[in-house]
């Protein structure tokens, strides 16, 4: 499967000219008064956690527009875990309370955020949402991701080709309240249920957490349970398939037991050449945090934007893990390299 470019020249060309307008602007509720030559914007850039490789690359990505732009200052802070929602919310306060020029955020719950997202734009601070979305778009600028539902969709497909089509599956979840994961849980068992009548999910309502080390016991638990039927498992983010991998070597199940995982790191991707994983659905986290950044320049400086952004969704194989496409988004760059 090819890689789509980096971004396009078109998208690229009409952001960076953008990034150097010199007038204030009107744009919606936001008024740009730091628009002036030698300003710099104050972007906050808020990820669900501070740990995973996942969010250290869409550090870079947010890092390469500011650069690129020359007169934006990226303010990054985040929870360390990934379930901490009410540390979330009080970084997106504190940086209400800041008046940042703009804020990217990557809502650990759909609901929870929508109030503080709210509170932004009624005080003047413009959200873009990245990586995973809210239930009211009300008070967005827009919203920049992968199309999870098609990284379910995908990973569906993984599952069944290496299936030969029939067999058993188990689908682990993520935590409740999360919307990407949950689009590509949904994505995955609508696939199967629609394309794949021979799969049939021996389960797929157990949460296994946001931590490596608690998705290894719960989701052992559940490999036990089924360990005499289940021919597949898919996990649908890092920390959830990291434990899945160790529960699958604990229990003698790695190579035996068909494994897709979404999102990469060094054990996944090692997985791939020592028959441990099947695929793993790949985003862009780079782009990612490169295209929030710049759609909120853009909007700050009066230019138009999407509502909805997508920066693609992959699969990485261990057919197809050396191309030179593959690679860079298997081991995409992170901030500090």
């Amino acid at each position: 499967m090819m890689i789509r470019s980096f971004f396009s020249g078109a998208l690229a060309a009409s952001l960076l000219a953008l990034g150097c307008a010199p007038q204030a602007q009107q744009s919606g509720s936001t008024t740009v008064e730091s628009n002036k030559p030698g300003t710099t914007l104050r972007i906050a850039v808020i990820p669900k956690g501070t740990t995973h490789e996942f969010w250290k690359s869409v550090h870079y990505g947010a890092e390469q527009a500011a650069q690129e732009l020359g007169n934006v200052t990226i303010l990054w802070k985040g929870p360390v875990q990934e379930d901490d929602r009410e540390g979330q919310i009080g970084v997106v306060q504190d940086f209400i309370v800041q008046q940042v020029d703009g804020i990217c955020l990557a809502p650990l719950d759909s609901q929870a955020l929508v109030p503080y997202v709210q509170e932004a734009d009624e005080k003047k601070v413009p959200v873009v949402i990245f990586d995973s979305g809210l239930d009211d778009e009300t008070h967005i600028v827009s919203y920049v991701a992968t199309d999870n539902r098609v990284g379910g969709n995908l990973a569906a497909k993984r599952m069944a080709e290496v299936l030969g089509g029939k067999g058993n599956v188990v689908l682990v979840r993520y935590v409740h309240g999360s919307e990407s994961t949950f689009q590509r849980e949904e994505g995955f068992l609508e696939t199967l249920k629609n394309d794949f009548p021979d799969i049939t999910i021996l389960s797929s309502d157990e949460y296994i957490g946001a931590k490596a080390d608690e998705a290894l016991s719960r989701s052992g638990q559940v490999l036990r349970r089924y360990r005499d039927d289940v021919n597949g498992i898919f996990a649908v983010c890092e920390p959830n398939a990291t434990g899945v991998l160790g529960a699958l070597q604990d229990l003698d199940l790695a190579g035996k037991v068909k494994f897709v995982a979404f999102d990469p790191n060094v054990p996944l991707v090692n997985g791939l050449s020592d028959g441990s994983v099947d695929g793993i659905v790949l985003q862009d986290p780079v782009k990612m945090g490169y295209l929030a950044v710049m759609t909120m320049a853009k909007h700050l400086r009066g230019g138009k934007v999407e509502k909805r952004i997508s920066t693609g969704e992959y699969v990485a194989t261990p057919e197809n893990k050396e191309t030179p496409e593959m690679q860079a988004l298997l081991k995409p760059k992170q901030h500090g390299e």
